[in-house]
């Protein structure tokens, strides 16, 4: 539902409670690509905010993988990346190991 002419540059807190949602139930997650254009705090919130939930789960002992240079930005931004479980840079790498490349 975004006009024309304009573009959506974060998640809002549908998006936000929608993800925290799911994310309850899993054991591993892979992030590759924030939110938004986190680089910027008026559009960082949907990206803080899942940094955080993953940050949370992986303390509870659930698998978190980053992957990607503005994820690991975003992590490390948020003040979480430590708590993480595996960070790489190589986002496309991380995505063509999926692939069983």
């Amino acid at each position: 539902a975004i006009p024309d002419g304009w573009m959506g540059l974060d998640i809002g807190p549908d998006s936000v409670a929608a993800f925290n949602s799911a994310l309850e139930t899993t054991q591993t997650v892979i992030w590759n690509g924030p939110m938004g254009v986190f680089e910027f705090d008026k559009f960082a919130v949907g990206t803080e905010a899942v940094a955080k939930k993953l940050a949370d789960l992986s303390g509870k002992g659930v698998t978190t993988i980053i992957g990607g240079g503005d994820s690991v930005a975003a992590v490390e931004k948020v003040g979480v990346a430590d708590v993480m479980s595996h960070i790489s840079t190589g986002g496309g790498a991380s995505l063509e190991l999926l692939e069983g490349k």
